[in-house]
């Protein structure tokens, strides 16, 4: 009762999927060389548009006051400077506690509050540019300006009290 039928379709069945996996396969042994999607795709960085500063009343408010402020603190710290620095020469053979080693250091302090009055300055620019970059606005050239000033005095004041304060003996 063993029908021949059943079994002549298994052969075929056989056959077809052995023959469909010989149609399936590329006629070339190796995959194509040519460059993929994702491989033509660019990875370079959007070019971004900056904008132009547009006037704010704010910081032009704030710069005249500033600059002068700056402007004041570099000028007094520089005749600020000539005396400690006479008086430091003077204290060079004193001994810590002395009284021209006392007459240096309290010069040396006196520049310490120029050099503060001038890092406040600095405090202020640095607050009006982050306020600006908190609001998503570019950097505005004056405000910018001003703070290299600002801050290129303050690194060479404290330059100069460093160079002075070295020369008197060590407390």
């Amino acid at each position: 009762m063993n029908s021949p039928l059943p079994l002549a379709r298994a052969a075929c069945l056989l056959v077809s999927f052995a023959l469909g996996g010989c149609v399936a396969q590329t006629s070339s042994r190796y995959p194509s060389l040519l460059p993929r999607a994702i491989e033509s795709r660019s990875d370079a960085e959007p070019d971004v548009l900056v904008g132009l500063a547009e006037s704010d009343s704010t910081v032009d408010a704030a710069l005249p006051e500033l600059r002068a402020t700056i402007a004041a603190a570099i000028a007094d710290f520089a005749k600020a400077a000539q005396t400690a620095d006479r008086l430091a020469s003077t204290a060079q053979g004193d001994s810590v506690g002395g009284d021209r080693w006392i007459a240096a250091q309290t010069a040396i302090a006196e520049l310490d509050g120029y050099r503060a009055t001038l890092s406040s300055a600095v405090t202020d620019l640095d607050t009006l540019a982050l306020n600006r970059a908190a609001e998503g606005k570019p950097d505005y050239p004056a405000l910018t300006a001003l703070h290299a000033t600002a801050q290129a005095a303050f690194d060479e004041q404290a330059a100069r009290i460093t160079a002075i304060s070295d020369r008197l003996p060590a407390a």
